[in-house]
């Protein structure tokens, strides 16, 4: 009796367990449609807002003190290297993450974050339940529409207008991304990534 009863026990203790492992399991595969996925729209939405934030911040401080002056922050990303997150929780097929400025829409100036289908078309939200662009106000004012201030370049269109931008593929991010802003008025507005350095480096010239 006391046998019979101790394997019950063992019984009901691994039914437990097993069903642990398989929502352990779905939760970490993220299933397209479950709760996990919404998670992990959740936390790349605010990483990318994170990143908006970490770079509009670093422009205040080199804009608030002026020309010759420079700095630079750093931001630990997770969830934009990894390309299968972003495909599932954006649904694109080849993401690209695009990083571009200026005073877009209503909402105003600053630094925009999203991610791109890089093989295909892709719709724009800045506002509403579909939000996938994620803003970051920032006191310096400028329209950059010439990609030449891109490298590597990237573009969008929005509303018949075509914005350019950066276009970085998740697995050229760091786990530890720099960022450099300086303001040299000989030099004209430009962002470049250097995937080999992990290092975004900005100039901003008010002037030119």
């Amino acid at each position: 009796m006391r046998k019979g009863q101790v394997s019950l026990e063992f019984m009901f203790v691994f039914a437990i367990i097993a069903v642990l492992l398989v929502y352990s399991v779905n939760n970490t595969t993220f299933k397209q449609g479950s709760a996990s996925v919404d998670t992990l729209k959740v936390e790349i939405a605010l990483e990318e807002k994170n990143l908006a934030n970490a770079i509009s911040n670093t422009i205040d401080q080199v804009y608030s003190q002026g020309p010759g002056s420079k700095a630079t922050s750093y931001v630990h990303l997770v969830y934009l290297r990894n390309g299968d997150y972003l495909k599932k929780a954006w649904r694109v097929s080849d993401p690209k993450i695009f990083i571009t400025y200026g005073p877009y829409d209503s909402i105003g100036n600053g630094t925009y974050i999203t991610v791109l289908n890089g093989t295909g078309s892709t719709n724009i939200f800045l506002q509403g339940d579909n939000k996938n662009t994620f803003w970051s106000r920032s006191m310096y004012q400028a329209v950059l529409l010439d990609k030449l201030v891109w490298s590597p370049e990237g573009s969008v269109n929005v509303d018949s207008t075509t914005i350019y931008g950066l276009e970085v593929g998740p697995n050229d991010l760091p786990s530890s991304l720099r960022i450099v802003v300086e303001w040299n008025p000989d030099n004209p507005n430009n962002w470049t990534y250097d995937s080999s350095k992990g290092e975004l480096r900005i100039n901003i010239n008010p002037g030119g």
